[in-house]
């Protein structure tokens, strides 16, 4: 088999092509879930805590002074960035639960599914021991009347 080939086979297996969507949808959702903490909660956080920015709150640990975060990034200063830390803490809180909602989804889904596949389709006749239909009510066998 030649390289090509085997390589078409692994691509068009059913794993790989799964993965690289995944891979694709959880790139863009984590945009999202990126644009909706820094756009929409880091806002409503920061306006709840005085009108804070988180992005641009930082520690200094050089000796010279900054009056913004862009001047001292700008300078090359050692910086602690706790603000950014934030956000992205809280963006990883967000993504967190949303793919645990997801999967408590998929297996809420998983156990509905294997519930209707463990229904028996028949049962036993209570007088002559054959297999009959669950919803009978009476045994095509014996003719017993069942409950």
């Amino acid at each position: 088999m030649s390289f090509i080939s085997e390589f078409k086979e692994f691509a068009m297996k059913g794993n790989a092509v799964d993965l690289a969507v995944g891979v694709i949808i959880g790139g863009a959702f984590g945009k999202i879930v990126d644009s909706l903490v820094k756009d929409v909660v880091m806002p409503v956080v920061g306006r709840l805590l005085g009108g804070v920015d988180f992005k641009h709150l930082y520690i200094n640990l050089g000796s010279q002074s900054f009056e913004t975060l862009e001047a001292a990034e700008k300078a090359g200063a050692p910086l602690l960035k706790y603000g950014a830390f934030f956000n992205t803490v809280v963006d990883f809180l967000i993504i967190a639960f949303a793919i645990f909602m997801a999967i408590k989804v998929m297996n809420r889904l998983k156990r509905a599914d294997s519930a209707a596949e463990a229904a028996p389709e028949t049962k036993e006749c209570p007088y002559c021991r054959s297999a009959i239909a669950t919803q009978a009510t009476r045994c095509p066998q014996c003719t017993s009347q069942l409950q």
